[in-house]
């Protein structure tokens, strides 16, 4: 029978990039279905010690399989050119994080500076590179030096290249694995005693969830839509409202007229005690800071929360459909963070279900990790294209695409802790790619007796991890300009590497 080279059973390059694609997707199945994971253990476990252990784990399994695979091959040649394509995968993993996807994320989330400080919600320069842009608060500085902390090791394996030493790389890969073994064990003992970061994810999903359910009571109580066609204030409707909160008519909003609002409508819902939910209300609304609100202040605050809770959805906004819609979602996003029981779903489903979605990201990444890596060699054979920029291009696209999804739809939110949270997330795992993928990989260089050549690799992950651990942990704000540098250090990373290895020659 003849063997046609367009079939995807061939060893055509068209074959292999069928093959590439359906297995990338694969593993963006893995990715996706792990990450789901790790959020129910998250909400089971809470942000304590196993919630703080587990799901950082989870979300970078499928890198560290990837990485696995790649370097078990029955024998050392062949594992020796496999093991490229996990290098491939760590370097093109970090590098996106912190340029393609970190640039994105200012873009879509940049508000006007003022007073070198991004204001929440207001976006009316544009493009201004100086202008615009967005800010981060303490503890996101604090996730960017951590990160920057967590590269040492692949300073030391690179030491022997440093000094021109062939006799001392073996000696260096086991430094190198045994630091960052311990990096590895110091940075969950952090996660599992500092939970911060999980902690403000579930205090930002509980104000979502308050903001929406209030929105969605105030349009059930009104006769009529909150704004019009044109997406001007409802006055009429608005006044309405206003008036029926005001019960003593004296034309302003008080502590406790509010409060006895939340009660007797429920707009809680046990999300937020009656306390702090009128706390939280009389912040955002009273700009005069009289603790009274007065009319304009109540209309500007429900405009203003309308559009933080404004979304991507098809249906009208300001409409009931719309409020019950946007409503449920963030009920379903707080739940699954912080631990509280979805209706009509207990505990024990919540456990299987987190186990089903971890196991079911395990098996995909196990079972086709391999199949990839040889389609991705055998693409390189076919085409004379290194497997290292196959990997480093297209494997990230497959693992990181659910991380991107998430880190840009938070940050188009336009607030200094949705901003900070996104930013603090891809630091975050940075972060858990150094410390774990790169002890499964040196731990293969070492155990297998493999070649340490990929200095210029380490190099690219060293620059791009401490020019953005710098701009991360020395700055609070960062206008547009800062994107664009951002943008510019992914070909440059790319260039970089075909540079030292094929100009300079390095290994």
């Amino acid at each position: 029978m003849p063997t046609y080279g367009f079939l995807p059973c061939s060893k055509a390059a068209l074959g292999n990039i069928f093959l590439i694609t359906v297995y990338g997707y694969l593993m963006f199945l893995a990715a996706t279905f792990s990450s789901a994971g790790s959020e129910l253990l998250l909400e089971i476990l809470g942000p304590g010690i196993n919630g703080g252990l587990y799901p950082p784990f989870l979300g970078a399994l499928p890198d560290a399989m990837l990485i696995l695979v790649s370097g078990l091959s029955e024998s050392v040649a062949s594992a020796q050119s496999r093991v490229s394509v996990g290098m491939g995968l760590q370097a093109g993993s970090t590098v996106m994080l912190l340029t393609v996807i970190w640039g994105t994320c200012v873009v879509v989330g940049k508000c006007d500076i003022q007073n070198s400080v991004a204001v929440d919600l207001k976006d009316t320069k544009g493009f201004s590179f100086t202008g615009s842009g967005v800010s981060t608060d303490v503890w996101t500085r604090y996730a960017a030096r951590i990160m920057a902390v967590s590269v040492i090791p692949f300073v030391v394996v690179q030491l022997p290249q440093i000094f021109h030493s062939s006799s001392g790389r073996h000696l260096a890969v086991l430094s190198a694995l045994i630091l960052s073994l311990s990096l590895l064990i110091g940075y969950y003992v952090f996660q599992v005693f500092q939970p911060r970061i999980q902690a403000r994810r579930i205090d930002y999903s509980k104000r979502k969830c308050f903001i929406s359910g209030f929105l969605k009571h105030l349009r059930m109580h009104a006769f009529g839509r909150l704004f019009t066609d044109q997406g001007a204030p409802n006055f009429v409707v608005l006044r309405e409202i206003f008036n029926t909160i005001d019960c003593n008519g004296d034309g302003q909003l008080s502590h406790s007229e509010l409060k006895a609002y939340i009660m007797g409508v429920r707009v809680n819902e046990t999300i937020l005690d009656e306390n702090e939910a009128t706390e939280k209300l009389m912040k955002d609304f009273d700009t005069s800071n009289n603790q009274e609100i007065e009319f304009e202040e109540f209309v500007a605050g429900v405009d203003k929360w309308l559009d933080e809770v404004q979304g991507s959805r098809s249906t009208v906004p300001g409409t009931l459909e719309h409020l019950n819609d946007v409503h449920e979602q963030t009920r379903r996003d707080y739940h699954l963070l912080r631990g509280a029981w979805i209706k009509n779903d207990d505990e024990g489903i919540k456990k299987i279900k987190a186990a089903l979605f971890s196991l079911l990201g395990t098996a995909i990444a196990a079972a086709f990790a391999n199949p990839l890596v040889d389609a991705i060699k055998s693409f390189s054979c076919a085409t004379n294209i290194p497997t290292f920029f196959i990997s480093f291009i297209a494997l990230p696209l497959a693992t990181n695409s659910s991380k991107a999804l998430w880190a840009t739809i938070i940050a188009r939110r336009k607030k200094l802790d949705t901003v900070s949270l996104t930013f603090s997330e891809l630091y975050r795992q940075v972060t858990t790619n150094n410390v774990l993928c790169l002890p499964v990989f040196l731990a293969l260089i070492y155990a297998r007796g493999l070649t340490w050549d990929f200095s210029s690799e380490a190099l690219v992950i060293l620059i791009v991890c401490i020019v953005m651990g710098a701009f991360g942990s020395i700055r609070y704000t960062f206008p547009l300009w800062t994107a664009f540098i951002a943008f510019l250090l992914y070909p440059f990373s790319i260039a970089l590497v075909y540079v030292l290895n094929y100009v300079f020659g390095w290994s």
